[in-house]
């Protein structure tokens, strides 16, 4: 039985590095959300200093779980841990969009396949957010340039139709993806058609007062009129 207790002396000590690598990896799943949050955050308001700030510490939140976590590969690709890092994908791509800069590409952000598609896929919200954000003060023609970016990462997600668990439920993300897209258009469709409303009203009301409409200078009077 001697052998027995150095058996469960090993086994003990296995046990605590994983339970001390999985508590590490929580807290720091905990503080890569919340940095892409404020990424993201930033970016809807402008603030570049303050978003390259919040995304170089996911950068680095990001490269500590994948160095410290090299030992447990389970834990890395449990759920907590890829949710985290989907939102730093999703982080990423969306404010690469929005400030018009390159889609950060899946080795650039060193990311696994699905969680990268799946951070793709809620990057189509925030867009949303922004085009809305944009259409509160009228129609404009970066809401047509987000809406097209938001076409492109649809048409690419509805052709990855493999099994959920490869994609890491990349199907459903998709669904809403499609309904995000729909609405968004259906709102810059309303926005459209009340600005050219809005214009014919104010040419009416201009032609009905005797004004000269905006946009459209009177002309001179011929000789003949003065």
């Amino acid at each position: 039985m001697h052998k027995l207790d150095l058996i469960s002396e090993q086994i003990r000590k296995a046990f605590e590095a994983r339970n001390a690598a999985r508590d590490k990896a929580l807290a720091q799943a905990r503080l890569l959300t919340r940095a892409c949050a404020l990424a993201i955050r930033a970016v809807h308001r402008a603030e570049d200093e303050v978003m390259h700030a919040h995304l170089a510490e996911a950068r680095d939140l990001v490269a500590a779980l994948r160095r410290e976590l090299a030992e447990f590969p389970d834990l890395y690709y449990a759920g907590y841990t890829q949710d985290a890092l989907k939102e730093y994908a999703e982080a990423a791509i969306t404010c690469a969009l929005i400030r018009h800069q390159p889609l950060p590409t899946l080795d650039e952000l060193d990311l696994p396949p699905a969680t990268y598609l799946n951070g793709l896929a809620e990057a189509i919200g925030e867009l949303r957010r922004r085009c809305l954000d944009i259409l509160r003060h009228g129609y404009s023609a970066e809401v047509e340039h987000l809406l097209g970016h938001m076409d492109d990462i649809f048409s690419v997600l509805v052709t990855m139709d493999f099994p959920d668990a490869i994609t890491n439920g990349l199907r459903r993300q998709t669904d809403v993806a499609r309904s995000l897209i729909e609405r968004t258009r259906g709102d810059v469709t309303f926005s459209l058609r009340g600005e050219h409303l809005e214009r014919s009203i104010q040419r009416l009301s201009a032609q009905l007062s005797g004004e000269t409409p905006p946009g459209n200078p009177r002309p001179h009077p011929s000789p003949d009129e003065e």
